[in-house]
């Protein structure tokens, strides 16, 4: 690597260690009650494969729309759940548990309340390689699985739905009305199959996440 490269790395490396300091106030920790929109938008711009557990075919339920509109972002999806193997979900066939998908995941993101986490946790850890990220939907939580999964080297999302995250951080959502509280000259384009668009836009104060605090009150959506 060139010395300006590494110097940029290692800058970058010692900023984000600071930002989580104070964020958690615990050095190297993650506060899991709030994000940075750089640590969100860092992971959705660094993953490809997505497994999910706890998708279901229904149409009408929450990690139906989660997995078809992450699909439609370009994101390779795996639908995982024991219950529907046979079944395919927008053309992908169901697979019952993380061990038996036949190619490296980037990121587990989790569709179950939170007395499931942990063994998904246990079984993500056992894949080689390993996942990058763990990603825990609105309404799911849980400390320990998150502290396991980071000592293993993985990041963690808590009670967030990356859906949210992803038409936030894109100003997707602005289309729609709503003020994704980024700043951009131009408008974020309306998305076409597979586009992946820009989450590199600017945020201000308050947008941090706010938009899946709000929408976390009440959830009880999850499997």
């Amino acid at each position: 690597m060139r010395l300006e490269g590494w110097i940029e790395a290692s800058w970058f490396e010692t900023a984000q260690t600071r930002l989580l300091t104070m964020r958690s106030g615990i050095p190297g920790k993650m506060n899991h009650d709030a994000y940075p929109d750089d640590y969100i938008r860092g992971i959705l711009n660094g993953v490809k494969s997505v497994a999910m557990v706890g998708a279901s075919p229904v149409n009408v339920r929450p990690s139906y729309f989660a997995f078809k509109y992450l699909a439609q972002r370009g994101y390779d999806m795996i639908p995982v759940n024991p219950g529907h193997v046979g079944k395919h979900l927008l053309g992908k066939p169901f697979v019952a548990s993380l061990l038996d998908i036949d190619r490296p995941i980037d990121m587990v993101e989790i569709f179950r309340n939170s007395g499931h986490i942990m063994p998904v946790v246990d079984e993500a850890l056992k894949l080689l390689p390993l996942p990058k990220v763990i990603w825990m939907q609105l309404g799911g939580r849980d400390d320990d699985a998150a502290t396991k999964a980071e000592a293993a080297g993985l990041k963690v999302v808590m009670n967030r739905c990356p859906k949210i995250e992803y038409g936030r951080l894109s100003s997707e959502i602005s289309w729609m009305g709503v003020n994704s509280r980024t700043l951009s000259s131009k408008r974020a384009p309306l998305p076409t199959r597979g586009m992946r668009l820009s989450l590199d836009r600017a945020s201000f104060g308050g947008g941090e996440t706010a938009a899946s605090d709000r929408a976390a009150k009440n959830k009880s959506e999850l499997s």
